[in-house]
């Protein structure tokens, strides 16, 4: 991996962070469990071919529907990916988008988040789901989350340098997202230049919920390669704002998680 240099002092409104050419395998994204579901067609295939066939089809049509017929001005169906292991997966990132968006992607389009670790992501899932139950002020809950490995080999901008930490890597939603969602915005354009330059593949960014670690976030569909599943983890809420967090089949839990104070 290339490091970039570090980025300027101040950060204009044309800032574009440097680019850094990303060689990472077994990157992590949690999806809760309950996602891994069994073929619905499998009842109509006489074989494991004619269910990966029967599968294409069913991909090829709903996703492109989905994607045309969800309103997402800023996503092209053209450009989701098919006949790929576990596709379902990424084109559902770009596709299924949260009201608001998250740090950096709006509600027009999405985007693939991942983490370099998995302590990484299980921190930032968790951080979030607590952000949940404070809403209704009850910590009870479990949830299975699946590890989705993927590997990346292109360049990103890198807002790991001293000098790119913007209003982007604040802790506070609200305003880091938006300043996120703009710089990301102009970046997946024209690559932040203003003249139709190359557009931007994503950003690789520190963790703002777990401090030393990293995160990348993929703006196409195209650039996630190898999707696979890895393990299982859980996580549980028992009364209390820290979750404890085992794998599930009987191992002790293990809490990894700090507690933050509760904002409102």
């Amino acid at each position: 991996m290339t490091l970039p240099d570090a980025a300027p002092a101040s950060l204009p409104g044309d800032f574009v962070p440097p680019l850094c050419r990303i060689e990472q395998r077994d990157t992590v994204r949690l999806i809760p469990s309950g996602r891994l579901k069994p073929p619905v067609l499998a009842p109509l295939a006489a074989d494991e071919d004619a269910l990966n066939d029967l599968a294409a089809l069913e991909s090829l049509s709903n996703v492109r529907l989905q994607a045309a017929s969800a309103g997402l001005p800023d996503l092209d169906p053209s450009e989701l990916v098919f006949g790929r292991p576990n596709d379902s997966f990424v084109n559902a990132a770009f596709t299924h988008v949260r009201p608001g968006g998250n740090r950096f992607n709006d509600d027009h389009r999405g985007a693939w988040y991942c983490s370099f670790d998995a302590e990484t992501s299980l921190r930032e899932v968790a951080w979030h789901l607590t952000r949940e139950l404070d809403a209704i002020g009850r910590y009870e809950n479990t949830t299975d989350y699946a590890e989705m490995l993927a590997d990346f080999a292109a360049p990103f901008h890198d807002l790991r340098g001293p000098g790119a930490s913007g209003a982007w890597l604040g802790e506070d939603i609200g305003p880091s997202y938006r300043a996120g969602q703009g710089l990301a915005r102009r970046l997946r354009d024209d690559g932040g230049k203003g003249d139709a330059g190359p557009a931007s593949n994503g950003l690789v960014y520190p963790s703002v919920r777990h401090p030393g670690g990293t995160c990348l976030v993929a703006f196409r569909p195209s650039l996630v390669q190898n999707l696979r599943q890895g393990g299982l983890w859980r996580l549980s809420w028992t009364g209390g704002r820290v979750p404890s967090i085992s794998r599930p089949g009987g191992h002790t839990p293990e809490t990894v998680c700090t507690p933050e104070p509760r904002r409102r």
